[in-house]
C-alpha cells in the first residue's frame, strides 16, 4: 500500500490549509463568541470547489474522492473545526442528492448547492429518536401529487435560512427502517419553521435548530429515489460522513498540537523552557504519534469506501471512533499542557477542546460506532 499523496492531492491539501490559515483562522475566536455563521466566507470556500467535493462535475462538483475530502477537512479544521464540520454537513446532504436523485432533481439543486449559494442541512434525529434513527416520527403523508409533512427534526447543523435545503428522512409507512422516505424541503415552503438556536458548548460558528414541520407540503417530486429507501440513503450518507467529522477532529487537534509545541518553546519554568522537561516532551510524542495512527486509520477507511469494499461501512465506524477519541484527547492534552494560559479563550485552546468534544456525539455516537464494529465480529 502506497502511502503517499499524490501531486493533485498534495495540492488540494495546501490550498485547503492555505484557506484555513488566511480566512478562518484569524477569525475563529470571534465567530466562535458572536455567535457568527459566516456565509461569506461558506461561500468562497465553494468558490475553491469545497461546496460539492465529491459531486459529480458535470453540474458543478469538483468530483473528487473521499480520501481527498478527508484531506480538505483535516486542513480546513485547522482554522475552525465549526465550520470545517459544517461544510462536511453540507456536501453529505448534496451527496444524497447527487447519488440517489433523478438527473432533472440534480440539475436543478445542485448548482446552487456547489457555489453554496444555498446552503444544505440534513434531517434525521427527532426529539425522540437520535442513535434509534429507525424510530424516527415525523410523517408524510400522500395528498395527491403532494407530501404532507408533519413533526419535528432536532440538534439540525445550518438550520434556520429560510432559503436552503432541507434533506428530510419522513416516514411514508409504517414499515420500520423500509418505511422511511428521503424529501427535499425546500425553504420558504409554508409549514416550515425553526426552533430557537441552540446554546451550545462549542460549535457556535454554526447555528443548530429544531426544524419544525406544520402541514408543510412538499411536492411528491421532492422525493428522492422510490419511496422506503430513506434509511439506506441516511446510513450510506453517514459513512462519508463519519470520514469528514474524523477529520475535522484530526485537524483541530493537529492545531492543537501545534499550539502547545510553540507554547512549550516559549513558556519557561524553574530556569528552563517546557520544552526540555523530558516529561513533557513525553506528552507531546504521544500526542503525535496517537494523531498519526488515527490520520493512517482514517485514509484506510477513506480508500475503502471509495473502493467500495464489503468492509466500507465497518472501516469508516472504526475510524470516525478512533480518530473523533483522539482528536479530543489530544486536545484536552494540549490544553494541559498550557496550564492555566489553556483555560483562557484568547489562546483559542480551550475552544477546540469545545469544538471538538461534540465529534464523540454526532454522526452516530462513538458508542454505535462500537455496536457496529461488533455485530461485523458476532455476526448479529
Amino acid at each position: 500500500m502506497n502511502f503517499d499523496l499524490s501531486e493533485d492531492q498534495t495540492a488540494i491539501r495546501e490550498m485547503a490549509l492555505d484557506f484555513a490559515r488566511e480566512k478562518l483562522a484569524p477569525h475563529a475566536l470571534e465567530w466562535d463568541e458572536r455567535k457568527h455563521f459566516p456565509i461569506d466566507t461558506l461561500r468562497e470556500a465553494a468558490g475553491l470547489g469545497m461546496g460539492g467535493i465529491y459531486i459529480k462535475d458535470d453540474v458543478g462538483g469538483s468530483g473528487l474522492t473521499r480520501l481527498d475530502a478527508a484531506l480538505i477537512f483535516d486542513a480546513l479544521a485547522t482554522g475552525c473545526p465549526t465550520v470545517a464540520a459544517y461544510i462536511s454537513i453540507h456536501n453529505m446532504a448534496a451527496w444524497m442528492i447527487d447519488s440517489y436523485g433523478s438527473d432533472e432533481q440534480r440539475r436543478k439543486w445542485l448548482p446552487a448547492l456547489c457555489t453554496m449559494e444555498k446552503l444544505a442541512s440534513y434531517c434525521l434525529t427527532e426529539p425522540g429518536a437520535g442513535s434509534d434513527a429507525a424510530a424516527l416520527r415525523t410523517r408524510a403523508v400522500r395528498d395527491g401529487d403532494h407530501y404532507v409533512l408533519n413533526g419535528q427534526k432536532q440538534f439540525i447543523s445550518g438550520a434556520g435560512n429560510p432559503h436552503d435545503f432541507y434533506v428530510v428522512m419522513a416516514r411514508t409507512s409504517d414499515d420500520g427502517a423500509r418505511g422511511v422516505s428521503t424529501i427535499v424541503v425546500e425553504g420558504g415552503t409554508p409549514g416550515l419553521s425553526f426552533g430557537a438556536n441552540e446554546k451550545k458548548m462549542g460549535w457556535n460558528a454554526q447555528p443548530t435548530r429544531a426544524v419544525i414541520f406544520e402541514n408543510c407540503r412538499v411536492p411528491v417530486e421532492n422525493r428522492i429515489g422510490p419511496e422506503g429507501i430513506g434509511f439506506k440513503i441516511a446510513m450510506a450518507g453517514l459513512d462519508g460522513g463519519r470520514l469528514n467529522i474524523g477529520a475535522c477532529s484530526l485537524g483541530g487537534a493537529q492545531a492543537a498540537l501545534d499550539k502547545a509545541v510553540a507554547y512549550m518553546g516559549e513558556r519557561k519554568a524553574f530556569g528552563k523552557t517546557l520544552a526540555e522537561f523530558q516529561a513533557l516532551q513525553f506528552k507531546l510524542a504521544d500526542m503525535a504519534i496517537d494523531l498519526e495512527a488515527a490520520r493512517t486509520f482514517l485514509w484506510r477507511a477513506a480508500s475503502a469506501l471509495d473502493g467500495k469494499t464489503p468492509d466500507a461501512t465497518r472501516l469508516c465506524a472504526m475510524a470516525k471512533k478512533f480518530a473523533t477519541d483522539a482528536g479530543f484527547e489530544i486536545a484536552n492534552s494540549a490544553l494541559q499542557l498550557h496550564g492555566g494560559y489553556g483555560y483562557l479563550a484568547d489562546y483559542g485552546i480551550e475552544k477546540i477542546v469545545r469544538d471538538l468534544r461534540v465529534h464523540q456525539i454526532l454522526e452516530g455516537t462513538n458508542e454505535i460506532m462500537r455496536m457496529i464494529v461488533a455485530r461485523g465480529l458476532v455476526g448479529r
